[in-house]
């Protein structure tokens, strides 16, 4: 072998006492620490998120490196893709955040809710979501057979119970019956809630839930089958508690939505 490679045999053996360099024993290290990240994300983190963990405890690393660790073990972190090239598609999204943050400066001053279509077995079934538009935070939610007006206020009223807002709240959504009809519409009049809704033609206003769903699906449902309505409910609340409590968003500074909440109040 040292013939083929062209290595004398006495070069062979002063490489094999001289053991690992300095810096493949810190790359050994490093390897092992960026797994361990990778595995408490639930197999979810790529390398920019790695790289503020890592930095969070004072081990600060380039993006390029961590990347080349990765790729060595095979790790590859989950995302979520835009299939349909659309001009523009990513600028007007952060067009629409402007506009609908604008005067949010804090927590229960905006919360909006949406509808996902999601499948148990042959079967469609619908999870309403409320979130504080402000932290990005997931507040209520309510999973359900049918897409009505029961399943949001379901939702809403878990919102309510878990967040007591003490001043009105704009609530955002998009114009679908479940969230204009006369029963929601009159619980949010109780609530003193000031209610918004997309403007017509205009699918993408609720920019941040829009991304919620996308990542939940991505990073935690896709390719798994359920056969009920309680295994994927309980799929469902694994995400939520990781999203809220541990997962990392680039757009809060890569801070968790509680840990922004607690940073902000």
């Amino acid at each position: 072998m040292c013939r083929l490679y062209g290595v004398t045999r006495g070069g062979y053996y002063a490489w094999r006492k001289r053991g690992m360099s300095p810096r493949a024993q810190e790359d050994h290290l490093l390897s092992k620490a960026i797994r361990l990240i990778y595995e408490q994300s639930h197999q979810i983190y790529g390398s920019p998120r790695i790289q503020e963990v890592l930095a969070n405890v004072d081990r600060k690393h380039s993006r390029k490196r961590i990347a080349r660790l990765m790729a060595e073990q095979g790790l590859e972190g989950r995302c979520m893709r835009i299939y349909r090239a659309i001009p523009g598609l990513q600028h007007f999204f952060r067009d629409i955040d402007k506009q609908t943050l604008e005067g949010a400066t804090g927590i229960n001053q905006v919360w909006v809710g949406d509808v996902t279509y999601l499948k148990v077995g042959d079967q469609w079934c619908f999870l309403a979501v409320v979130m504080d538009w402000f932290s990005r935070r997931i507040i209520g939610w309510s999973l359900g057979n049918r897409r009505t007006v029961s399943l949001t206020l379901k939702a809403l009223n878990r919102a309510v119970h878990n967040r007591r807002p003490q001043g009105p709240v704009i609530f955002h959504s998009d114009r679908g019956i479940e969230y204009v009809g006369h029963d929601f519409r009159a619980r949010i009049k109780r609530l003193g809630f000031i209610q918004s809704i997309n403007r017509p033609n205009r699918m993408n206003d609720n920019a941040r839930m829009e991304s919620f769903f996308g990542s939940m699906k991505c990073e935690w449902l896709h390719g798994l089958v359920f056969d009920s309505n309680d295994a994927l409910r309980g799929k469902i609340r694994g995400y939520i508690s990781f999203y809220n409590y541990q997962r990392l968003h680039s757009s809060l500074d890569y801070q968790s939505p509680v840990t922004f909440e607690e940073a902000n109040n």
